[in-house]
């Protein structure tokens, strides 16, 4: 074959024409570095490669990564994983084996990502999100996705999605915004954990986490601010109650001193907050996480203090006088599943009240169902979304969009074992949620998203809005 023949079979000098004129109008000053972009864009983007890879998360557990490959770049992705909470939450793939890493690795998820879902993408466009994703659905033959893995499926699902921005020259949290089908970003409010308990956490405190929203910030930079302030003053304040030891932290890198109540933790961010100066810009939240401690139709507040376990039983009533009295005594403005997860009645009767915003996160485990069937009873008046429970991108803007419709608030979330990864970060933006929970302003992989909500919010300049006041209206 002759050049000639080459270039006209392939149409290059039409092509080489376009470029040349291209560059010949923006009066370039390096035509070669021009024409070789203008090029690459022509060719349109399509996978050509997907490598899944074990590494470990933030507790030295084995989790997802993904590298995804497109003739025009490569994009990376890994998955947090978090306590099971049951039935209705899409399914981690785990090999068993307790001969290795105790039964936790994820080498047959890597496996289906290198095998099973590589070869059903390869050839398919990035920036076709809901695509890519049913292709990985129709894949896997089970409701919970339980063949492939969502921690599988998911890796793939966000590596796209970064993928798809790339081809279209925007931030990923444009791309998802125009996924989603809204055009105005919106910077969320951090929900910084600063106390832990329960699971996540050696000491006695029942409740999971107590929380502070910086919702009287004018910028999520000042939010930041004003929430590692108060974190370090709260450190301060511990130190002088409980001692040194006092300020270890949790898996989420809430501070986890001994503390005898949840009045008593709420006492000493109280004293934190005023140290500040910051007054009522600063509210605060707690995630009770009820199952946890909920024995039957009771409530064992002291369930991790081998002394007092089962001597002081509350009812699901008592539950809601003793929100009612933190409600009242401190600048509460949320709190997340107050009651077991399969308390409808209760959930939906403290709802009712309007003392706060009432947060399901194992109650609605972020799944469509049982999301839509808590709004059509009035359950609760938020959703926490964790990505992982579900599986992929477009099944999550899905139950977001739900939610949303509802007039519901949504909390964008990390999970306890979490990753460098930062994706829930522009997902947040991206839908304007309003709301993020992604720990304390300490640990790495919790920093790494609030470090990438401070580089967006530099790109938005001027055009960045800061939810703030209106944190659960966005």
């Amino acid at each position: 074959m002759s050049v000639q023949e080459y270039l006209d079979k392939h149409m290059l000098s039409r092509k080489i024409e376009d470029a040349v004129n291209a560059a010949v109008r923006a009066k370039t000053s390096d035509p070669v570095l021009f024409i070789s972009n203008h090029m690459k864009k022509s060719v349109p983007s399509v996978i050509t490669k997907i490598i899944g890879r074990q590494i470990l998360d933030s507790r030295g557990i084995p989790t997802v990564e993904v590298d995804l490959f497109t003739n025009k770049g490569s994009f990376r992705a890994s998955v947090p994983s978090g306590h099971v909470s049951g039935m209705y939450e899409a399914v981690e793939l785990r090999d068993g084996d307790k001969g290795i890493y105790l039964g936790n690795s994820v080498t047959r998820a890597i496996k289906n990502i290198n095998e099973k879902i590589s070869e059903a993408l390869v050839g398919m466009d990035p920036t076709l999100q809901s695509q890519i994703d049913q292709a990985m659905i129709d894949l896997n033959k089970t409701e919970k996705k339980g063949e492939l893995g969502a921690n599988a499926m998911l890796a793939v699902s966000i590596a796209a999605c970064k993928a798809g921005a790339a081809e279209r020259e925007v931030p990923l949290y444009k791309h998802i915004s125009d996924l989603f089908g809204k055009t105005n970003p919106t910077l969320p409010v951090p929900a910084f954990t600063v106390i832990s308990g329960g699971k996540h956490a050696g000491n006695n405190l029942a409740i999971q986490e107590i929380m502070i929203l910086p919702i009287g910030a004018n910028r999520f930079e000042e939010a930041l601010q004003m929430g590692s302030e108060t974190y370090h003053h709260l450190k301060a304040v511990i130190k002088e109650k409980y001692g040194e030891q006092g300020c270890n932290v949790g898996e989420d890198g809430g501070f986890s001193p001994n503390l005898s109540s949840v009045q008593e933790g709420l006492g000493l961010v109280k004293e934190a907050i005023s140290r500040t100066g910051y007054g009522e810009r600063i509210k605060m939240a707690i995630d009770v996480a009820a199952t946890t401690f909920c024995k039957g139709t009771k409530y064992d507040l002291d369930y991790k203090s081998q002394n007092k376990s089962g001597q002081n039983f509350k009812s699901a009533d008592d539950m809601i006088n003793m929100y009612k009295e933190l409600c009242a005594e401190y600048p509460i403005v949320s709190i997340e599943d107050p009651f077991d997860r399969e308390d409808w009645e209760h959930i939906k009767q403290f709802s009712e009240l309007g003392l706060c915003q009432v947060v399901g996160d194992d109650f609605l485990m972020s799944n469509y169902n049982r999301t839509k069937r808590a709004i059509n009873e009035s359950s609760c008046t938020a959703l926490l979304l964790k990505v992982n429970q579900i599986g992929t991108v477009t099944e999550a803007l899905e139950v977001v969009k739900l939610a949303k419709d509802a007039h519901w608030g949504v909390v964008a979330s990390h999970r306890i074992g979490e990753t460098e990864d930062s994706f829930i970060a522009d997902l947040s933006v991206g839908l304007a949620m309003g709301q993020i929970k992604t720990g304390a302003p300490c640990r790495g992989e919790r920093v790494a998203k609030y470090n990438q909500l401070l580089r967006i919010e530099e790109e938005l300049g001027d055009q960045a809005v800061y939810a703030g006041e209106d944190w659960r209206a966005t």
